[in-house]
């Protein structure tokens, strides 16, 4: 009896993938106006713009990123903060290992180059009820990054019309994103003490460290202490057991 391979890649399971997520990805084109709009506010092209949201696809780190935006950018500044914004990223893509590990080291590799928020949670769901179709991760992430790339476009189009964006709430757009993410589905009480470090961090790095580095200070001691909590409650788990 052949055995059916633990993971495969197919254009069927890309055309699944991208017509699951489009729905939710037309949500995205806000997020790359509200982006294009803040960019050309910053004196960049229409072709910078779009350059970066093309190759980096990343709304919080390129928000981030608009924050450090200088005449003379900081390169070393903003390296980091982009890390300590994306640094998730890590987490996300070795929890698709046990999945990923059975493609080529092309696909594998490849299959991460789009992956976001939603087009993970969604294929890591699917996943975890034994689908082997990695298809589905690729066409969520094209879904997303094509939403994102024609908000940047419609961004970089009104940019000029707008001399405060502040005026139309664009500017917050991201940070009510964000902040939906952290507070939706179920009560996660285990993180919320990590969620307070990283804040009172970030607020007191805010008025006694230099421009920005809050972000990268709150990032990193919310993230050391959710991996010491997490570690703390596992252990608990298993003695319980």
């Amino acid at each position: 009896m052949t055995q059916l391979p633990l993971a495969t890649l197919t254009l069927r399971g890309i055309q699944q993938g991208f017509f699951r997520m489009l729905p939710l990805a037309t949500f995205v084109v806000m997020f790359g106006v509200a982006f294009g709009v803040a960019a050309a506010q910053k004196g960049l092209s229409g072709f910078e713009i779009l350059f970066m949201s093309g190759i980096v696809f990343a709304g919080a780190a390129q928000f981030a990123a608009l924050d450090l935006w200088q005449p003379e950018v900081a390169v070393l500044s903003l390296v980091m903060v982009t890390f300590a914004v994306n640094s998730r990223h890590l987490l996300m893509s070795a929890s698709l290992y046990p999945w990923l590990r059975h493609l080529p080291a092309r696909q594998r590799y490849l299959s991460l180059v789009l992956l976001s928020d939603a087009n993970w949670a969604m294929s890591y769901a699917d996943h975890q009820k034994g689908v082997r179709d990695v298809g589905i991760l690729v066409g969520g992430g094209m879904a997303l990054w094509l939403t994102w790339m024609v908000g940047t476009v419609g961004g970089v189009l009104l940019g000029s019309g707008f001399s405060e964006p502040s005026r139309y709430g664009l500017d917050v757009i991201m940070s009510c994103f964000l902040l939906a993410m952290i507070i939706s589905g179920e009560p996660q009480r285990h993180l919320f003490l990590p969620w307070a470090i990283a804040a009172a961090v970030a607020v007191l790095g805010y008025y006694t460290l230099p421009a920005n580095l809050h972000v990268i200070f709150g990032a990193l001691a919310g993230g050391l202490a959710g991996v010491l909590l997490g570690g703390e409650s596992t252990v608990k788990k298993e003695d319980a057991v």
